[in-house]
């Protein structure tokens, strides 16, 4: 983290908490700073961040999963999330981003995305250009910036972080117009860190890592700040004001410690190249069910297939449990049945994913017929 000029760790819980962590880390900031005015937080549509009180608030509030709370959350500023994974489409969220910020001088506290990848909001994928643009918006409007990294840290998308994507390394393939990256020609494995050189990364203020971080062995997050905000916090006498009982247990500290040497001493990007290969491979055919998958795409080690219409909660349950009997685990919900394989052990087969992709295929030609 030392090339994202990241410098200060706070340990916590999960990625949850991280988020949590962060959102109290900038309201902090602004505070010790005199701009008690900087408390709402600007995100995307689409987003999702976890399931605590002050991470469900910059969740999406329409299309989310925490509608039954609207009541009791802290109402945040949204903005519409970049409607493809194109470079026209971030600048087009980057002016309704700017719009926003315009119109709420002194009042955002900081910007919140997921970068290239909003995970569970959608599984959308969004040029890394909007990255870029929202650093320089929020330096222009004086707010900080957050990248929750949970669902995208540690080589999911290619790179190391998602946020170290640019347009060299940033080449999804989608069913609809065929763009893609050729087979092998992603991130450079000279490069000691996956970051494409420390040209191309894209300085947040703050992170958010959970998930990868102990490789599900133990529950843990981590909330990553550089020294401005930090030293803005505890400059004077302050002190950061959160406190969890068990953050840098030794247990998950020893668990992280582990999971993240294995990553970095593993050949990881030949690895997340090699699936993501074998995911265009044996999930492009599902396009073909044209009156039931609106479209396949494919970034790094992520799979998405997205449905036309969303199934019921009934109809995602039988799916499940069909997906179960042919031996493949996955979790459909709403439009979107996706996988995000390990990348981290060689036991990791093409065959594996290939039996993923005709799994679905049967599955989904049969809601066809049923439907029908």
């Amino acid at each position: 983290m030392r090339d994202y000029e990241l410098t200060k760790v706070f340990l916590s819980d999960s990625g949850s908490v991280s988020v949590e962590v962060a959102m109290k880390m900038a309201l902090q900031y602004w505070h010790a700073h005199g701009e008690g005015r900087r408390t709402r937080f600007l995100s995307l549509r689409n987003g999702y961040h976890g399931d605590t009180l002050g991470a469900m608030s910059v969740c999406d509030p329409v299309n989310g999963m925490h509608s039954t709370f609207a009541g009791v959350l802290a109402e945040q500023i949204f903005v519409p999330s970049p409607a493809g994974p194109t470079e026209d489409d971030a600048d087009a969220a980057l002016r309704a981003m700017e719009g926003a910020l315009a119109d709420r001088p002194g009042e955002v506290a900081a910007v919140m995305m997921e970068p290239v990848v909003q995970g569970a909001g959608g599984m959308r994928f969004f040029h890394p250009r909007l990255l870029r643009g929202a650093r320089e918006l929020c330096d222009r409007h004086g707010a900080l910036l957050i990248f929750d990294e949970i669902a995208t840290g540690f080589g999911r998308t290619g790179t190391l972080f998602a946020g170290w994507q640019d347009g060299r390394s940033y080449r999804p393939w989608s069913s609809i117009d065929g763009r893609n990256m050729a087979k092998g020609e992603s991130a450079d494995d000279s490069d000691p860190d996956g970051s494409n050189g420390s040209g191309s990364i894209v300085y947040p203020d703050i992170v958010c890592l959970g998930k990868a971080l102990t490789g599900g062995y133990m529950t843990m997050g981590a909330t990553i700040t550089n020294d401005r905000v930090a030293r803005g916090i505890s400059d004077g006498g302050g002190v950061f004001m959160h406190g969890p009982t068990f953050m840098a247990n030794p247990l998950a500290c020893a668990a992280s410690l582990a999971s993240t040497g294995l990553l970095l001493r593993s050949p990881w990007r030949r690895r997340v190249r090699d699936v993501e290969a074998a995911l265009v491979e044996h999930m492009s055919p599902l396009a073909e069910i044209g009156d039931v998958v609106r479209e396949v795409r494919v970034l790094g080690a992520i799979g998405v297939c997205e449905l036309r219409e969303p199934l019921c909660r009934d109809g995602m349950a039988a799916v499940q449990r069909r997906l179960v009997e042919e031996g493949v685990w996955l979790r459909p919900f709403g439009r979107l049945v996706y996988t995000m394989p390990p990348f981290n052990c060689d036991e990791l087969r093409e065959d594996h994913i290939r039996k993923i992709g005709e799994a679905v295929y049967k599955i989904l030609s049969d809601v066809r017929c049923e439907r029908k």
